[in-house]
């Protein structure tokens, strides 16, 4: 590509990028019907150039968790415990290489991917998890975080600034997914503000949901699939047969709407389970039921008034589903694998800013966070799998 082109092409994307803003306010209270009842959803393009590069010579692990506040700054949580990733890339923490170092485990940036504040590891008072998983940011800024390594039967609390404020539960304790006193490598956290309840994905070693109250960290209940009391015995999800009445698990998500249900992701059965909050079973739904490995890693809601939509992280599939949150109808997906702005490599959580902008974060060797402008509701037909590349939009 000669200098000409690159200037032309960086000018469009700053185009796209800058028209997005615009779009983001104007389009997410569209109807996902139009005049002649066309079938409409939410389409997107990705955000190249977002983060900005790291200071440091800092890089990022596996990164198993996302989350944003009110002020749209983004917070991942990853993990750097892979021997791979120590020996092959951290030549500098190891004396061999210029390049590089572990970032800490948390990160926040801005709007624009702009670093904010960086902090984690082990403290005084605390057990850091074993293996980071899972982030969410409370009403009042408070950082939460869990962990699925081994002995990670806790959560901990965090201000903004990393300052240590509480750990909830027990740490080192076996799976049991009938105790008030400690969790079993819980995999995501997700907060419902009105109620001022942390709904726990409870998760590797248990298979339930777990509530706590936000103020207190008391526990207040919990439930099995469709509601049943949870067991600790293994059950098996085989396509095509009778869906197992308790989670196959990794319980990998457990979000509420603003219409008062919890979205579950029953991962290893390739479901998403809705229910009340207390645990009342509403009803369930599969996504790519084929997939052995799992399918449903975690949900984000549109940002519309009705939230009509759920954006579906699929890590086996390397890909993000939309659903219709009514029906839980798959209508569209982009991505595929891959390691170019776009795709995905373990498409592991994923969360929804005030714009209606989506961010996804990879584990494994993906290793990375992403951005997708939101561009508004658009023509089922006109929908486009794999990368969701903004000069395609352009041509």
């Amino acid at each position: 590509m000669n200098k000409t082109r690159k200037i032309l092409l960086a000018g469009l994307l700053a185009l796209v990028v800058f028209s997005s803003l615009y779009i983001g306010q104007t389009k997410l209270g569209d109807s996902a019907s139009a005049a002649n009842n066309e079938r409409m959803a939410p389409q997107f393009i990705v955000d190249p150039f977002w983060p900005q590069p790291l200071p440091n010579k800092w890089l990022l692990g596996r990164t198993i968790g996302i989350a944003t506040d009110a002020r749209d700054h983004i917070y991942i949580v990853h993990r750097d415990q892979d021997e791979m990733f120590m020996a092959q890339e951290l030549g500098l923490d190891l004396g061999r290489a210029q390049c590089c170092t572990a970032a800490p485990p948390i990160l926040e940036f801005d709007r624009d991917g702009n670093l904010i504040n960086a902090w984690g590891g082990p403290g005084e008072g605390y057990t850091w998890p074993a293996s980071n998983h899972g982030i969410e940011v409370a009403p009042n800024g408070d950082i939460w975080i869990g962990g699925n390594g081994s002995g990670d039967s806790h959560v901990l609390v965090f201000t903004r600034d990393g300052e240590f404020i509480r750990q909830i539960g027990l740490p080192g304790e076996s799976a049991d997914s009938n105790s008030t006193e400690h969790f079993s490598q819980v995999a995501e956290i997700a907060i419902d503000p009105r109620a001022n309840e942390a709904y726990i994905a409870d998760g590797y070693g248990n298979r339930r949901v777990a509530v706590l109250d936000v103020a207190t960290g008391a526990f207040k209940r919990y439930w099995g699939a469709y509601g049943n009391k949870p067991s600790d015995d293994r059950v098996r999800y085989v396509p095509g047969e009778p869906l197992p009445r308790q989670f196959v698990g990794p319980v990998h998500c457990a979000e509420p709407s603003h219409d008062d249900l919890i979205y579950v992701c029953d991962r290893g059965a390739d479901r998403i389970q809705v229910f009340r909050p207390d645990g009342t079973f509403v009803k369930e739904g599969l996504v790519a039921p084929d997939t052995l490995s799992g399918s449903t890693w975690d949900i984000a809601f549109s940002r519309d008034a009705n939230q009509e939509f759920i954006y579906l992280a699929d890590g086996s599939n390397h890909k993000v589903h939309i659903l219709d949150r009514e029906s839980l109808e798959v209508l569209a997906e982009f991505g595929d694998g891959g390691r170019q702005p776009g795709l995905f490599f373990g498409t592991h959580s994923i969360v929804s800013d005030s714009q209606g902008n989506i961010y996804t974060t990879e584990t494994y060797e993906g290793k990375r966070v992403q951005k997708f402008l939101y561009q508004g509701l658009k023509p089922l037909r006109t929908a486009r799998t794999g990368a969701p590349w903004p000069a395609a939009e352009l041509n």
